[in-house]
């Protein structure tokens, strides 16, 4: 005997079921409808590019969760068991259409026994025991991360709870009333089979699986229907938005072409791309992003979920009879005719300034949501369009303009560091002779605590023999500060005099100890036409470590710990080149600070135009990375950005206790010393 069942066993009136489906189809579909209409307001997207790394993007994250099992590992493991058990449970009931509706025979034999029966079982059982889970986690355990919770959140665990033990009691009643021979190939049917024998006779087993197989139909369809309106749409958004995420360098941040825009800025939805809108939409609500932000944590106006959420309560008010499917629509009205203010109404402006695109919310978030670039074209809409920014910087802004660089009142010039070493300055030595352009940058060159920065790094490349240059007082800033605050144009204008420069002396390769000139001169000047090879200085110094050039003393280094830069960390994946160098301080001790570094690294408060601005609200974000730091015991804090070095010096001697004899080095530093 085959082993098979019959599918619609004790069921009548059978076509019932396919006009509620027919009904639910459509209400499934206008619900997609509408929300597509939403997203088709936004301007064009060029998202469908290297099919083959998104799809395996896609298998990374969904198939196997990556980024949900980097962090809170245990809601990562019910998550995934949420997705495995809906994937198989769905391709369960596409087995049966394939069965009855289209008339292929496959319930039959070993694949019915170990797919249909025993398979959908265990993972029926693990999916029931996730929603148990995710029930603890959300209402008994509740992390902050998860609240305020809503009626979504609750109405969803309870349906899919009810569609899980309804369909046990079914399979069960089944397996009983038919005498099933295969029946222990599904156990856990089995075993709800077993218990209802014992609990009702064969009439009231027979009404009971009749009942139960309607409510559950009915049940499946309604979640089903109602599934385009709830947040549990993700199911379709969030696998879309991962597949579409963006595959440039993270670092390389929205650009105008000045010739062309009819903006400058967002100020309006319709503004976003159809991507940036289908973002909002693809929010799980975890909570993940704020676990990060230096701004969140640190009490500032600033949530990266809020400004999603925010954005897209924004985007589900409009009027959709009304609205034009068109993606270059402008003026979009809301149901009251009016058009609504974005900036200010509905994201405040203290919140845009409270980010320090450190990035960290775009790193821990499972579906690839974008909030930094959306939080600076916003800010480019201020900046640009409305002369609106904190006061704190004018200066900055002023100093740029004039000077070059963004540090008001600064008396030293860009050669001052150089007193007494023998560095060829390009257009003022003859004959100069490099491999590589020695960028020092504004900090660098101008401030007082990072001068001694840049030079250990040129005394330790004139020590390996490396013939570099620089450019001294033709070296204007990169045009980060600008860039990040949003000030665009005023970034293309300093970025095209560097190009020029560069490309007037012919240069190739650039080596700069400033994560925030390695990132905008290596993901950001290729789009004005500026192409370097541009490496960081604890990259350079590890190939010179490997290559034997430079070799460290023993005993000049105990305990140490490393601050990751976020532009050298997240933003280009430069993780180990620090860590390596240290290490090769023979004594030396590298420790980490626990659950806090690389990729979970808290920003040190300095990114995004905040080394040039008072924090105003909450506490200090120097604080709180600080005191990470020195929990760690360290004796020596390495850092590899200057704006780092400005932040944690000054925050290990606000928060560090007397008896603390830390000091602050960046990597050179503490090479330099070992070396010398």
């Amino acid at each position: 005997m085959t082993p098979t069942r019959e599918v619609y066993f004790n069921i009548h009136h059978v076509w019932v079921m396919y006009l509620l489906f027919v009904i639910t189809l459509a209400v499934f579909g206008f619900g997609l409808y509408r929300r597509w209409r939403l997203w088709q307001i936004g301007r064009p997207a060029k998202r469908f590019d290297h099919p083959k790394e998104r799809l395996a993007g896609l298998f990374r994250q969904t198939g196997l969760h990556e980024r949900l099992l980097k962090r809170y590992r245990g809601a990562g493991l019910y998550h995934f068991a949420f997705y495995w058990g809906f994937f198989f449970l769905l391709m369960g009931t596409f087995v049966v259409f394939l069965q009855e509706d289209l008339h292929i025979p496959i319930m039959h034999g070993w694949f019915y026994l170990i797919f249909q029966s025993l398979t959908l079982n265990i993972f029926g059982l693990l999916f029931t025991l996730a929603i148990v889970a995710a029930i603890v986690n959300r209402y008994v355990l509740r992390p902050s991360r998860l609240k305020p919770g809503k009626p979504d959140d609750a109405i969803i665990l309870v349906l899919l709870l009810t569609i899980l033990i309804t369909g046990f009691i079914i399979q069960g009643a089944r397996i009983q009333l038919t005498h099933d021979p295969w029946g222990a190939w599904s156990p856990v049917g089995n075993l709800t089979g077993n218990a209802l024998a014992s609990a009702f006779t064969t009439e009231q087993l027979f009404a009971l699986h009749r009942f139960m197989w309607w409510f559950h139909l009915l049940i499946v369809f309604g979640f089903l229907g109602w599934l385009p309106y709830s947040k549990l749409l993700h199911i379709a958004t969030s696998p879309t938005n991962i597949y579409l995420r963006n595959l440039e360098p993270r670092g390389k941040f929205p650009s105008i072409d000045f010739d062309t825009a009819e903006d400058l800025g967002i100020s309006k939805l319709e503004q976003f791309t159809w991507k940036d809108l289908l973002d909002l939409d693809a929010c799980t609500e975890c909570g993940r992003c704020e676990v990060n932000c230096p701004a969140t944590l640190t009490n500032k106006p600033l949530s990266p979920k809020k400004l999603i959420l925010d954005l897209r309560e924004d985007l589900h008010r409009l009027d959709l009879i009304h609205l034009p499917i068109s993606t270059q629509a402008t003026g979009v009205a809301d149901a009251n005719g009016t058009e609504p203010r974005l900036i200010g109404a509905v994201i405040k402006e203290e919140t845009l300034w409270s980010c320090t695109t450190c990035s960290a919310c775009m790193e821990q978030c499972p579906v690839m949501i974008e909030q930094v670039p959306k939080i600076v074209q916003m800010r480019q809409h201020l900046v640009m369009e409305q002369a609106e920014f904190p006061g704190d910087l004018k200066a900055m802004i002023r100093s740029l303009e004039a000077r070059g660089h963004p540090y008001s009142g600064n008396s030293a010039s860009r050669v001052d560091w150089m007193h007494g070493l023998e560095i060829p300055i390009l257009g003022e030595t003859a004959d100069a002779q490099y491999d590589v352009l020695l960028w020092v940058g504004c900090a660098g060159a101008l401030n007082e605590r990072n001068r001694s920065v840049t030079r250990s790094l040129a005394e330790l490349l004139l020590r390996a023999g490396v013939k570099f240059a620089v450019l001294g007082r033709q070296e204007k800033c990169t045009g980060d500060p600008a860039k990040r605050i949003g000030h665009e144009m005023l970034f293309q204008q300093l970025a095209g005099q560097n190009i020029a420069t560069l490309d007037g002396y012919g240069v190739k390769k650039v080596l700069t100890a400033c994560p925030h000139c390695f990132n905008t001169m290596r993901n950001e000047y290729p789009q004005l036409g500026g192409n370097y090879e541009v490496v960081h200085h604890t990259e350079f110094l590890q190939q010179l470590i490997a290559q034997e050039k430079l070799k460290a003393k023993p005993g000049s280094l105990d305990k140490v710990t490393f601050h990751d830069p976020c532009y050298l960390g997240r933003y280009n994946q430069v993780y180990d080149a620090p860590r390596a160098v240290l290490d090769a301080v023979p004594g030396a001790n590298v420790v980490e600070v626990e659950n806090w570094n690389k990729r979970n690294a808290l920003c040190c408060g300095g990114g995004g135009g905040f080394a040039f601005m008072e924090e105003k609200s909450g506490s200090r974000m120097n604080g709180n990375r600080s005191r990470q730091l020195l929990d760690t015991g360290a004796e020596t804090i390495a850092v590899g950005c200057p704006f780092c070095m400005m932040m944690i010096d000054d925050g290990v001697k606000t928060v560090g206790s007397p008896e603390q004899t830390v000091e602050v080095l960046d990597v050179a530093e503490v090479l330099n010393r070992a070396t010398s």
